[in-house]
């Protein structure tokens, strides 16, 4: 664009954060999306190349720095050259401690030796 800023809505859209315009619409007009910090009261708010936009979707939150803009909706490719992502990585789960007798999940059924060793560690011995 010539004039190096863009409705938020539309670059929102035009970046593929969101699927139609109009979600991009309502995200913003329902207070999740900011702009520098500040919320964005309007779909219709101009957002300018470095400008730092935060959107809060389903279950995280995006951190984008705006890149460039673009005159159509064109493929993901072109979409991600839009920003730059700033999300930091989601951190690691914590390490799940399980009990003495449980077993790894996904390692299938126990033979017949391991249940006996089971039986053994739980007391559960009725030779």
């Amino acid at each position: 664009m010539s004039d190096q800023r863009q409705r938020i809505d539309k670059w929102l859209w035009h970046a593929r954060v969101v699927r139609t315009r109009s979600a991009a619409a309502g995200l913003v007009t329902a207070g999740h999306v900011r702009v520098n910090g500040e919320r964005a009261q309007a779909a219709s708010r101009p957002v300018r190349s470095g400008d730092v936009i935060t959107v809060a979707l389903d279950r995280s939150v995006r951190i984008l720095k705006v890149a460039g803009f673009a005159e159509r909706r064109g493929p993901a490719e072109a979409g991600r050259a839009l920003y730059e992502d700033l999300t930091p990585p989601p951190e690691a789960p914590a390490a799940v401690a399980l009990a003495p007798a449980a077993r790894e999940p996904g390692t299938g059924r126990p033979t017949k030796q391991e249940r006996r060793a089971l039986d053994r560690l739980k007391g559960a011995d009725l030779e």
